[in-house]
């Protein structure tokens, strides 16, 4: 199937090609003709190799590990694209870097989240399409739309053809609460909370458990797993308090450091995360399953090509 518009165009750089072929097979298009070189002394070379004159441009990009120079990759891709005359340039960055930077949680801290809303604006782009941003409030930090796509629909849609018994939904920390609320309303679920206390940066503890979880199957979910300190000691946790079995998902998959050891020596049966951050071989271990955001991001880039509503996509 062959999209109806040829000036939709959709590109794609090297964080994620997979994910790009995937989405632009969906929407119906062959994936922009574009070459990413580096000088010797390892600054970035764009090349578009097609004319976008005119055209509503689509770069899929998300800022994952290396996440330095997909940023770059990007910033470039944008100016090469305003430059070339580009009708609209739509980012598409399934996975937002540098997000859980988002306020001055300290004295003399950075707020990146904000920085890196101010570089894609400067650089050209005139919308951003993503993907559960680690805050919400990141959405007010640009003067351009912003479109903000969920992963609950997908993850609750694997849960509900495993159909695990006696399920309860559990928020690894307070900030995650409505996430983990949304997931048990689609499973017709209960919650439960894990009150933790964070000491310093990539390091939590455990304090306690609000809510019934004792002989109970127990999903444990957020939006990032990094170093996956949180979420194994708060699977550990729960079946130490009583529940029967321990499963987690999230949508962004970072998974960095020790994660990949401490996931498989957890009590976790099964992580289940999405393909906006592409794996490694070394992460695709039995235990991690990976389900493709491709179909919701190719529907929303329709819709806003279309100018149809993307909030039906929430759903």
């Amino acid at each position: 199937m062959s999209y109806k518009d040829s000036k939709l165009k959709v590109f794609t750089l090297n964080s994620n090609p997979e994910l790009a072929k995937e989405i632009a097979a969906n929407i119906g298009v062959e994936l922009g003709k574009s070459s990413v070189t580096k000088f010797s002394d390892g600054e970035i070379q764009i090349n578009i190799e097609e004319s976008i004159r005119g055209c509503d441009v689509y770069v899929i990009q998300s800022t994952c590990e290396p996440g330095n120079q997909h940023l770059m990759e990007l910033l470039i891709m944008i100016d090469a694209l305003k430059r070339a005359s580009a009708r609209s340039i739509n980012v598409v960055m399934p996975y937002y870097g540098y997000a859980r930077q988002d306020r001055k949680a300290r004295a003399r801290e950075p707020i990146t989240a904000k920085l890196i809303s101010d570089l894609l604006q400067t650089a050209g782009s005139t919308r951003v399409i993503t993907l559960d941003l680690h805050a919400p409030q990141i959405q007010g930090f640009f003067d351009i739309p912003v479109d903000q796509l969920v992963g609950v629909p997908i993850l609750s849609k694997y849960w509900k053809e495993k159909n695990l018994d006696d399920v309860v939904v559990v928020s690894p920390d307070h900030g995650g609460v409505t996430r983990a609320r949304n997931l048990a309303d689609r499973l017709k679920a209960p919650i439960a909370i894990i009150d933790k206390r964070r000491p310093r940066p990539n390091v939590a503890e455990v304090m306690n458990i609000v809510g019934n979880i004792e002989g109970r199957t127990a999903i444990l979910i957020d939006d990032i797993i990094d170093t996956a300190g949180t979420i194994t000691l708060g699977a550990n946790a729960l079946i130490e308090n009583g529940a029967k079995e321990v499963y987690a998902c999230c949508t962004h998959p970072v998974l960095s450091g020790p994660a990949m050891e401490r996931i498989q020596n957890s009590k976790i049966k099964e992580l289940v995360v999405t393909n906006s951050i592409p794996l490694q071989e070394e992460k695709k271990i039995d235990k991690v399953v990976q389900l493709s955001v491709a179909p919701l991001i190719s529907e929303a880039i329709i819709r806003v090509h279309e100018r149809q509503s993307v909030s039906v996509l929430f759903d």
